[in-house]
Order: C-alpha cells, then structure tokens, then sequence
C-alpha cells in the first residue's frame, strides 16, 4: 500500500532586534494590455526598478586534497625514479572551488537573501551589483537549510532594493518574471506566468509550497527573484525540474510569505527555531475515502509522548481538516501552515473524530534536540522515519516484538530512493546499534556522519542490507 507520510515542524523565533521588510498594498485589480497598429506593449516598467535589485553571488570554496602522507609508493626508490621531477605534480593539491548563483536585496542597508544550497559551505561569498564591476565580501547572517533560504550582508547603503508582494493573492495564469544571473553572463529577465501554485513533494526541500512557473529558470539564476507584473517580489527562484540540465518549463520559487518569514528570523535572530506539535501524519488514501466521507485533511499516523498534540488529546485515526480556519489539504499542507508558527505559539486545531467535529487549542512547544517533530530523515535526502508505534504495527499487521524505525515517505529520485529505500521498510540495526526510535535513529547518523553505514532492514519479513553514505 502507498505511503505517503510527510510531517510536521514549523517556524519562528524570538526576537533580539525587529527587523521590518517593505510590502506592497494588496493587488486590487488585473488589467488587460491595450494594444494597438501604433503602439506595443512592453514589460519594460515592471521589471526596470525590480531587475536593479537583483545581484550576483559568486563562492569560493576551499577543498582540502587527500591526505597520502604515509602511502608506501611515497617511500618506493622505483617510484620516485621513475617518475623524478614530475612526482611533485602527481600529489594531491589544495584547491579552490568556484561557484555562481544570485540574490535579491531586500533592504537599503544591504541585507541579501538568496538560496541557502548558494551558499552552502562557502568560505568567501561575494556580492556584485547590476551594472557595476564593484565586489562586495558578504558576511553569513544565517541559513535555513530546510526551506533553502539564506540571508548574506553586505557593507553599503542606500541600495535598491525589492519590496515584498503577497504571495498569498497569486492566481494560475498571472505573468511573472524571473530575474537572476544564469551562467554568468549578466543579468538577464525570462517571462512567463504562474503554472500551479502550492506544490510540494517534489523532494527539493524539507519545506516545500512552490510557485510553480513557465519563465525559464536556468543555472544561475537560483536565489534570484520572481516578480509580479508590478515588480514585486513574489517569489525566490529555487530549482528546475529537468532530466538533462535545462530548462523545460517546469520552475520552482520558495514563496514571499515563507521568504519574508525566514529571512526577518535570519536577520534578527540568526536561526530558525521551529514549532512543534509531535504528530505523524498522512494524506488520506483511496483506503481511507470513505472513511472520512471524502473530506480533506491530513490523518494521524502516531503521536509522540508529551508532546502538545498528546496534552491536547488528540488520537491516531483523528483528521486535521484546519488549523486558525484555514482549511488543510493534505499532510504537506498541514506541515507548510505549522511551518508558519514559533515555539510556544497558540493555534486552533480543527479535527474530525468518528464523523464528529472538534476544536481544541494547542500551544506548539520547541521541537526535541534532533528532532523536526516525530518523523526525520536522519541526514538521508528524501528519506522520512517515524517510531514503530504500537499503531503502526497493528495496521500493518506488524509483529508486537519488531523494533525499529518505519519508512513512511522516500521521495522519488532521492539519495534515498537511489539508495533502495522503500516505503514500509522497517531500519532495526544501524552498524552495531540497536534501533528503537527516532532519537536512537538519529544519534547513530549523526555519529557516523559522513561515513558509509550498514543497515539491517526489516521489509515485509525479509531481512536485508542497505549501505548509506
């Protein structure tokens, strides 16, 4: 039976300094070109202040060479004669690796968000500005890997910069504009308009509701800008979806309201602290339709201990169907709108229970250390575990005395998918250490972090052996 288990996290810390963006009133109507024999119609002006904003980010990252010191060849005469003065060249040399990508200034003083994969283990990052052959050394404010955003600074004032556009008023059809740097050669616009809006399960992010767009997104332009035909930001282009590299009209954007969030967390805080509720959660299967009379929502899985979902009483088979009055979709969607809330934030939990409706109010607390809530990955892209429940054991009929943690999702095309994950499987042994849960899970990743890991797999009875890297 298909799983399809993605969970819950969310968003949001204290304050240390308010940091405020700038935004757009609210769009109030939509016109059509007026076009005539004399006269042609042009996004010049819609995209002329915006594409000024929108800057180069170039990294420079140092790559250590392998260590071969000790190598018996080193010592070997035969070796050094025969390669003589040439063997110096055949040693392993540091290196310096390059990268390009771009970013959207969001303030006057110089505060940039861009891509968090942009920046990712960059030891310099530098900034340069539309029309201009002037390079400004950026410093890191902060980075969420989860939603792939960061936020760099550099030293100037009185920059041009986007100011933020709802993402929540975007309609199918709107045109859009993709501002970026692709390949590295100058700044360059692409047109087009709003394919879809809230996708999610594409495997790109931990947190994903993309606008989905047809204006071409190419390497370069990740970090870059999605903008309205009235220039505002409505979006930070993230990632194609491509067998071959280029593009084929198939472009993700990270939305305004996620972006304005994390980056008004980054800059006042420097981190992401994500609320918690402690629920695993599915989408509702053609299994469970008539179940729930063909409503919309997403169905608890499994309920961590002590956590606010437990306190608040809610029970595996509940279905989530809105949290403040806003209607949940799916178990994606659910995650996205907690996503949206800080530790100790109150919100209203609408569920249906035996065909009855409930309310109950529940106060999200901060997620436990190496946990996002009840499901993780354990470092593994596109893998999610939860804790072998007594629950899930007996809807799948697992036996009482299996221990372990289950696989509820494994995004297609992953590094778990590519691994040979597959959904339902059950991970008992990670090298030489018993797994009972997710914290267990956990630790024994991040003990061999980085490190190839043997796996004992439990899947539908059959033991097997995975190796992770």
């Amino acid at each position: 039976m298909k799983i399809r288990n993605l969970l819950l996290g969310a968003l949001l810390a204290s304050n240390v300094h308010a940091f405020e963006v700038s935004e757009l009133p609210p769009v109030s109507s939509r016109e059509m070109p007026d076009v005539s024999q004399n006269r042609i119609y042009s996004y010049y002006n819609s995209i002329k202040d915006a594409k000024n904003a929108v800057v180069n980010i170039s990294t420079q990252k140092k790559v250590k060479a392998p260590n071969i010191q000790g190598h018996p060849l080193l010592n070997d005469p035969f070796f050094r004669q025969f390669f003589g003065d040439a063997f110096g060249s055949i040693v392993p040399k540091d290196r310096i690796e390059r990268s390009l990508g771009s970013g959207v200034i969001i303030s006057s003083d110089g505060y940039v968000v861009t891509n968090n994969h942009v920046i990712d283990g960059a030891d310099k990052i530098l900034v340069s500005l539309p029309e201009s052959n002037k390079e400004y050394e950026a410093k890191l404010i902060g980075k969420d890997e989860k939603s792939d955003l960061a936020i760099v600074k550099i030293n100037a004032k009185n920059l041009p910069f986007l100011k933020f556009a709802s993402s929540s008023d975007l309609q199918v059809g709107d045109v859009v504009f993709a501002i970026g740097n692709p390949f590295g050669v100058g700044e360059s616009v692409t047109q087009g308009i709003i394919s879809a809006l809230n996708k999610s399960g594409i495997g790109i992010n931990d947190y994903e509701n993309f606008i989905q767009t047809d204006a071409s997104i190419n390497p370069g332009n990740s970090g870059g800008a999605l903008v309205d035909s009235r220039g505002g930001l409505i979006g930070i282009n993230t990632a194609i979806l491509s067998r071959t590299g280029g593009n084929h009209g198939i472009g993700f954007a990270i939305p305004s309201e996620m972006v304005k969030k994390v980056s008004k967390a980054l800059i006042e805080d420097g981190v992401i602290e994500r609320g918690y509720l402690g629920v695993s959660i599915q989408d509702i299967n053609s299994d469970l339709k008539d179940m729930y009379q063909n409503q919309s929502g997403a169905v608890v899985l499994a309920i961590d201990d002590k956590s606010p979902a437990s306190k608040a009483g809610l029970k595996v088979w509940d279905l989530i169907t809105h949290i403040n009055n806003r209607a949940i979709k799916g178990a994606a969607d659910l995650k996205n709108v907690v996503g949206t809330f800080s530790p100790n934030d109150k919100i209203t939990l609408t569920y249906t229970r035996d065909k009855r409706e409930y309310k109950t109010t529940i106060v999200l607390s901060k997620a436990p250390s190496g946990s996002d809530g009840s499901v993780v990955s354990g470092g593994i892209k596109g893998l999610d575990v939860t804790t072998l429940s007594a629950d899930i054991k007996a809807k799948y009929g697992i036996p009482s005395n299996i221990a372990g943690v289950f696989v509820v999702n494994v995004d297609q095309g992953s590094k778990a998918d590519e691994i040979g994950f597959v959904e339902g499987d059950i991970i008992a042994q990670v090298e030489s250490y018993m797994i009972k849960d997710t914290k267990d899970f956990n630790d024994v990743m991040n003990r061999y972090k980085g490190q190839a890991k043997r796996m004992i797999i439990n899947r539908g009875g059959r033991i097997l052996t995975i190796v992770a890297r």
